[in-house]
């Protein structure tokens, strides 16, 4: 299993929940994910993000189809505008 995570700080804490509608929305709309959690943080310390995006593919390739998939690219617009700061990490699950 391919994992691709994302955290997430935003401008506006007002976009943080359209966000998550606009990720989550993604599982119907692109056959290469397999599965998608978006968490909202809750503590909000100095070194909290604001979201974290968890998907997971069957394959490195599947992540990519999902990554040049127009919808994935839509929301991802949106996203750049969105946010002040994000980082990513990208591992193979092992079974």
């Amino acid at each position: 299993m391919f994992v691709h995570i994302v955290f997430m700080k935003f401008r506006k804490k007002e976009d943080i929940l359209s966000a998550k509608e606009k990720l989550e929305s993604l599982i119907d709309l692109v056959p290469s994910l397999v599965e998608i959690e978006v968490g909202v943080d809750v503590l909000h310390t100095n070194r909290s993000k604001d979201l974290v995006l968890i998907t997971r593919f069957l394959s490195k390739a599947d992540y990519h189809r999902y990554a040049e998939h127009p919808k994935h690219l839509e929301v991802l617009a949106w996203l750049k505008k969105s946010l002040m700061e994000s980082t990513t990490v990208d591992y193979i699950q092992e079974a």
